[in-house]
């Protein structure tokens, strides 16, 4: 008897030892990039929401080096192209390597693997960091290409701007009615984004790009949560990846004050998608970014305030490495300093996803 209990709690014990990613895997999991969000511009928001953030919920965190195939300082699209497809590109090329030959996404693996996918951001969905995930071209630029490049998947949702290059394009093609013929639900605002329940839904709310904080309203968080409403519906489990796409706008206008508005409306989705998870138990949260911009560093500063000595170097992206956050199941394996190359391979071992 005694040598039995021993024999169980020898391999309770052991089982405790085992890393969690050992133990459960996620079904579903949710990216989410702040574009242009480093330390500083993090530490910004909190400082103004008086030293809380929704993100600090996550007890796993890391960095990301961001240096491109071309360049020591990445741009959003091979930034963009390494996260979502796991090879380092040139600048300003979108999910292919720098001999442009196209390259899967883990949005398309998932995608391939009968998982439910979906894209939501605060800019064009056409735009860098989401057509990286989607797209496959040569130049981030493309827009309209871009745009036809929804054509040639099977994405559950995407939301966000860009409608005019759907709709009014160069090649005369109305590639809303082409979505539509692919069963697709197609929403003008956000009211009928919230409406719909189930199916295939393309969400084209503006005509170029989504406008800033707070014009935009509660757009993103909203957005968001209408998106994994209907993403859950899949049994077999959802990649979705969001986007706080203009952070990084702020930060190319050195303007600290609206960075922080964006900060806080990316950390206030955020904790929408954290309530989600630990509800769901099943869904890995990843929060990360593409690159810094402004080269920002704070010199002083008021909790509860916006106004701080904010200082940048630049105008345009560094290339220090990014902060990573991450929690839920298999959160243990985004954490430490990693390659933004990284996170397609282990996302891909989480899932269980087949080439």
């Amino acid at each position: 008897m005694k040598t039995t209990s021993l024999l169980i709690a020898f391999i309770l014990f052991s089982f405790s030892l085992q890393p969690v990613s050992a133990q459960k895997r996620p079904r579903n999991v949710i990216f989410l990039i702040g574009d242009g969000m480093g330390l500083a511009q993090i530490y910004a928001g909190m400082v103004a929401n008086g030293d809380s953030l929704q993100l600090e919920r996550c007890r796993y965190s890391g960095f990301s080096k961001t240096y491109s195939a071309s360049n020591f300082t990445t741009d959003s699209g091979a930034g963009g192209t390494a996260l979502a497809c796991g090879v380092k590109t040139k600048n300003g090329m979108i999910g292919m390597g720098p001999d442009s030959v196209s390259v899967t996404s883990i949005l398309e693996l998932s995608e391939k693997n009968k998982l439910s996918t979906g894209i939501v951001v605060a800019c064009s969905v056409t735009h860098a960091t989401p057509a990286s995930f989607i797209a496959h071209q040569v130049n981030r630029d493309m827009n309209e290409e871009i745009a036809a490049d929804y054509l040639k998947t099977d994405i559950d949702v995407f939301i966000g701007g860009g409608r005019k290059y759907f709709e009014d394009r160069t090649d005369g093609r109305n590639l809303t009615n082409e979505l539509k013929a692919k069963n697709y639900q197609i929403a003008y605002n956000l009211n009928d984004v919230k409406a719909i329940k189930s199916g295939k839904l393309a969400g084209l709310l503006y005509e170029d790009q989504n406008p800033g904080m707070p014009e935009r309203g509660s757009m993103l968080p909203d957005a968001t949560m209408a998106a994994i409403n209907i993403l859950a519906n899949n049994k077999k489990g959802f990649f979705l990846m969001i986007e706080g796409s203009q952070i990084d706008w702020a930060g190319h206008d050195n303007n600290s004050v609206q960075m922080i508005k964006e900060v806080l409306d990316f950390d206030q989705t955020i904790g929408h998608v954290l309530d989600f998870a630990k509800k769901d138990g099943n869904t890995l949260v990843i929060i990360t970014a593409d690159h810094e911009t402004g080269g920002m560093s704070i010199l002083n500063g008021k909790f509860n305030s916006d106004k701080m000595n904010a200082q940048f170097s630049t105008k345009n992206h560094s290339g220090v490495p990014v902060p990573v956050f991450a929690y839920g199941p298999g959160a243990e394996n985004f954490s430490g300093f990693m390659e933004n190359i990284s996170f397609k391979a282990k996302l891909q071992k989480l899932l269980k996803l087949k080439n």
